[in-house]
C-alpha cells in the first residue's frame, strides 16, 4: 500500500464514520416495565383486629426501615447492625454485585476500538524439493542492467514491528443491547444483595426471638418446679404425719423429676439459638453466650403495625424488583440475537515494519500496511435465527417467573398477617386459661388440705397449669416471631450496606 493510498483512506475515515453513525439503530424489543396486577387492599379477613389484640395492623404507609427497632430492644437491633457488617452470605453478595458490574464493563468495552502492537522475528527456508525452493535456489542473486543487484536467499531472516487495530460499528445494536442485558444483570445483582440483607435481618430476629422464647419457657418451668417441690414436701410433711399415702407422695416426686427433665432440653434449644447467632455473625460458637446468658423478656409487639398497600409490594420487595431486572435482561437479549441476523461493519488497520535485518527495520522501504473496511452479511445461517427463538423463550419464562413471584409475594403478606391475628387471638385465650388454672390449683391445694378431695385433683390441677403456662409462654414467642415474618414478607427496607466495595 502506498503512502498516498494510506493518506487518503485515513483521511476518508471520519467522512465515513459520519456517515455511518446516523443510521445506527437498535433492533429487537424494547422493554417495558411490567405492571403486576394487585388488589387495592389486604384481604379484610387478615387485617381484622383479633380479639383482646394488643396489636393492630393497618394500611398506612408503611414504617419499615429499620423496622426491627419497633421492638424497642435495643439488643436485637445491635445484633442485626452488627451482622450486617460479618455475615459471610451478604458479603458474597457485595462481591456478586461487583462482579455484574465488572461483566458489564468488559461488554462495554467491545464499542471501544482495539489496538495491539506485535514484534517478531522468524527464520525461514524453502525446501529445494519444492517448485518454490527450486526457484528461489536457482536464482540466488542476479543482477539487472541499470538496476541495484537483487539477492533471494534461502534461507532468509525477517524481522517484524507492526500494529493492529480494528473496531466494529455497532450498526444494529447488537452491543448496546448486550450492554442493556448486563446492566439489568448489574441491578438484579443489586435488588439480590438488598434481599441477601432483609433474610439476614429476619433470621437475626427469628433466631434472637426463639432465645429469649426459650428463656421464657425456662422461667416458666423453673416456677413450675418450685412450686411442684413446694407439694411435694407438704405431701411428704402429711405422708409423715399420717394425713395422706405413700402413693400421693410417690405422685408428686414423679411430677418434679417429670417436670426437671424438661429444662436440659430447654438448655439445648438456648445454646442452639445462640450459636445460630454467632454463626449469621460469623462468630465462633459460644462467642455470644456472655451478651447472651442472662434472660429477657420476650421483644414486645408494638401497639400499631403499618404495612401500607398491596401496591407497594412491587415498589419494595427486593425478589419482585431482582424478577424484573431479570426479565429486562432476557428481553435486551432477545435484541442482542435479533441483531445477529443484520450486517456487521468492522473498521481495522494494521502496518509496521519488515525486513530481513534490524539495522534495516526503519529504513523508509521497510514500511507495509492496509486499512479499510469489512462488511459482513449473513446469508445463511439457521442457528443465529434459532437462537432468536431460544433468547424469545427465555424472556417468556422470566416474563411467568415475575408475575410467580407477585403472586407468591401476596400469598406470603395474607399469610404472614393471618398467623399474626390468629396467634394474637391464641395468646389471649391462654392468658385467660393460666389465670384460670392458677386459680383452679390454689382451690384443689386447699381442699386437699382440708381433707376434701384427693391427691389426684392436686396433681391434674399443677399439669394443666404447666402445660397452659407452657402454652403461652410459646404464644407470647409466636406473637413475636409472626411480626418478624410479616416485615420479612413486606420487603422491610434493607438500609444500611455497602453495595460499591
Amino acid at each position: 500500500m502506498t503512502s498516498s493510498t494510506s493518506t487518503r483512506l485515513l483521511r476518508a475515515l471520519p467522512v465515513l464514520l459520519a456517515m455511518v453513525a446516523p443510521i445506527g439503530c437498535t433492533v429487537g424489543p424494547n422493554f417495558t416495565r411490567p405492571k403486576p396486577a394487585l388488589p387495592p387492599q389486604w384481604s379484610s379477613q387478615s387485617t381484622a383486629p383479633a380479639a383482646q389484640s394488643a396489636s393492630r395492623v393497618n394500611s398506612s404507609a408503611a414504617e419499615l426501615a429499620p423496622w426491627w427497632d419497633q421492638f424497642k430492644d435495643p439488643q436485637l437491633s445491635s445484633l442485626i447492625q452488627r451482622s450486617r457488617t460479618s455475615n459471610l452470605d451478604v458479603r458474597q453478595a457485595v462481591l456478586r454485585i461487583s462482579e455484574a458490574r465488572t461483566e458489564r464493563d468488559v461488554t462495554a468495552a467491545g464499542l471501544w476500538p482495539s489496538v495491539s502492537v506485535n514484534a517478531s522475528y522468524s527464520r525461514s527456508r524453502f525446501s529445494d524439493s519444492t517448485y518454490t525452493g527450486k526457484l528461489f535456489s536457482s536464482f540466488g542473486s542476479f543482477n539487472v542492467p541499470g538496476l541495484p543487484a537483487v539477492t533471494v536467499p534461502n534461507p532468509y531472516n525477517q524481522y517484524q514491528l507492526g500494529f493492529g487495530a480494528s473496531w466494529e460499528i455497532d450498526l444494529f445494536g447488537r452491543l448496546r443491547r448486550s450492554i442493556e442485558a448486563s446492566n439489568a444483570d448489574v441491578e438484579a445483582s443489586t435488588e439480590d444483595h438488598r434481599a441477601v440483607l432483609i433474610s439476614l435481618d429476619s433470621d437475626v430476629a427469628r433466631t434472637y426471638v426463639d432465645l429469649r422464647g426459650a428463656q421464657l419457657r425456662k422461667s416458666v418451668t423453673e416456677a413450675s418446679l418450685a412450686t411442684e417441690r413446694e407439694v411435694l414436701e407438704l405431701t411428704s410433711d402429711r405422708q409423715a404425719a399420717g394425713l395422706t399415702t405413700d402413693l400421693d407422695v410417690a405422685d408428686a416426686a414423679a411430677q418434679v423429676k417429670t417436670t426437671e427433665a424438661q429444662l436440659p432440653q430447654l438448655e439445648l434449644q438456648i445454646t442452639q439459638d445462640m450459636n445460630q447467632l454467632a454463626k449469621l455473625m460469623a462468630l465462633d460458637p459460644e462467642a455470644l453466650r456472655g451478651e447472651l446468658a442472662d434472660a429477657h423478656p420476650v421483644p414486645p409487639v408494638p401497639p400499631q403495625i403499618p404495612i401500607g398497600l398491596p401496591a407497594d409490594l412491587a415498589r419494595r420487595r427486593p425478589d419482585i424488583r431482582e424478577a424484573e431486572q431479570k426479565l429486562h435482561a432476557a428481553t435486551a437479549r432477545v435484541g442482542v440475537a435479533v441483531a445477529d441476523l443484520f450486517p456487521r461493519l468492522t473498521l481495522s488497520a494494521q502496518g509496521g515494519v519488515q525486513s530481513e535485518g534490524p539495522g534495516k527495520l526503519l529504513d523508509w522501504a521497510s514500511r507495509f500496511g492496509s486499512i479499510g473496511p469489512t462488511f459482513e452479511v449473513p446469508i445463511f445461517d439457521r442457528g443465529r435465527w434459532v437462537t432468536v427463538k431460544l433468547q424469545d423463550i427465555r424472556a417468556q419464562e422470566a416474563a411467568l417467573a415475575y408475575a410467580q413471584t407477585v403472586l407468591a409475594a401476596l400469598h406470603e403478606v395474607e399469610n404472614a398477617l393471618a398467623a399474626y391475628r390468629a396467634d394474637q387471638e391464641r395468646r389471649a385465650e391462654l392468658a385467660g386459661a393460666v389465670d384460670q388454672s392458677r386459680d383452679a390449683l390454689d382451690l384443689a391445694r386447699q381442699r386437699y388440705m382440708s381433707g376434701i378431695t384427693n391427691f389426684l385433683v392436686v396433681l391434674d390441677a399443677e399439669r394443666t397449669l404447666q402445660q397452659n403456662d407452657q402454652s403461652l409462654a410459646e404464644s407470647i414467642t409466636s406473637v413475636s416471631a409472626d411480626l418478624v415474618a410479616l416485615y420479612r414478607t413486606l420487603g422491610g427496607a434493607p438500609t444500611g450496606g455497602d453495595e460499591s466495595q
